[in-house]
């Protein structure tokens, strides 16, 4: 695989969290109730800015959880030996969450967050931030906030890179198979 381009650097993907932190906000008028949800692995990245960036503009820290989507997966095997890394130190009945994650594309990873997650508990609204949207959906699911809309073909892979896990913040294409 190639990288083709360089469609958000550090700088933009900030803003994009930014403005989804904003919007958060205002849609729920402001975070009475609110949680935030990372999907692992990067989602969870995202999250934790995200919540940061809310605590910082509203003065409350937000309820935060990790979310281990792999045994709801339609599209690959669980391993005799998972052990579920979810994380939610908050009751999910009854909460506005927001699920956040890295890139959707065929909507089948938050399909399988959605599964994950009402088997918590029933929440008031599940609301989804995703920093990059790339398209190509095979479910009939949409983000609620988008850092940026990003119309590739099927041949192209979107990847993120974020500081914590791979030492830049960065979104790029790659030319080559879609994951």
């Amino acid at each position: 695989m190639t990288q083709k381009a360089v469609i958000m650097d550090d700088k933009a993907m900030q803003r994009a969290v930014a403005r989804i932190s904003y919007e958060i906000i205002e849609r729920n008028k402001g975070v009475g109730n609110l949680c935030i949800v990372g999907i692992m692995r990067r989602g969870v990245n995202l999250a934790q800015r995200i919540a940061a960036k809310i605590e910082e503009v509203e003065g409350k820290k937000i309820p935060l959880g990790i979310l281990d989507i792999t045994p709801h997966r339609d599209d690959r095997e669980t391993a005799p030996d998972y052990q579920d890394r979810t994380d939610l130190p908050f009751e999910v009945a009854f909460k506005k969450i927001v699920l956040v994650d890295d890139v959707v594309y065929t909507g089948r990873s938050v399909r399988a967050a959605i599964d994950a997650l009402m088997e918590k508990g029933r929440p008031q609204s599940i609301q989804f931030a995703v920093l990059v949207d790339r398209g190509h959906r095979e479910l009939p699911i949409r983000a609620d906030f988008i850092g940026k809309n990003v119309p590739t073909s099927s041949e192209e892979q979107v990847v993120v890179r974020v500081r914590e896990i791979d030492g830049e913040d960065q979104v790029a294409i790659l030319e080559g198979e879609s994951r």
